[in-house]
């Protein structure tokens, strides 16, 4: 079960990958890099932080990485005019901070 949640959240990161590079080389029109670099990106990012959050070892982890993940797509979700917009960021770098706080260290 766990091999085949982390071959979704693997699948879930890279499409999140693509659809920033996406934005960033303008291959499509401003509207659809926008769509996909903004807006897609931490939806997909999100999805990735919901899947992986069983996965931690620490319960205060996986409580604060559902936690990240939910700010990704409410922030996602919000207009970018809004202030609250850049909650999308926040949740983006805590999801990264606690992946990383769970790697093993005994490698």
């Amino acid at each position: 079960m766990q091999n085949q949640q982390q071959s979704a959240q693997g699948i879930l990161s890279i499409a999140a990958l693509i659809c920033l590079a996406i934005g960033w080389f303008n291959l499509f029109s401003p509207e659809i890099n926008h769509l996909l670099s903004r807006k897609v990106f931490y939806v997909l990012i999100g999805a990735s932080f919901f899947i992986q959050a069983p996965m931690l070892t620490n319960k205060n982890f996986m409580y604060a990485m559902y936690a990240a993940a939910g700010v990704c797509v409410i922030g996602a979700l919000l207009p970018d005019s809004s202030m609250i917009a850049g909650l999308k960021t926040i949740g983006l770098l805590a999801g990264i901070i606690l992946s990383m706080s769970n790697r093993n260290r005994n490698r």
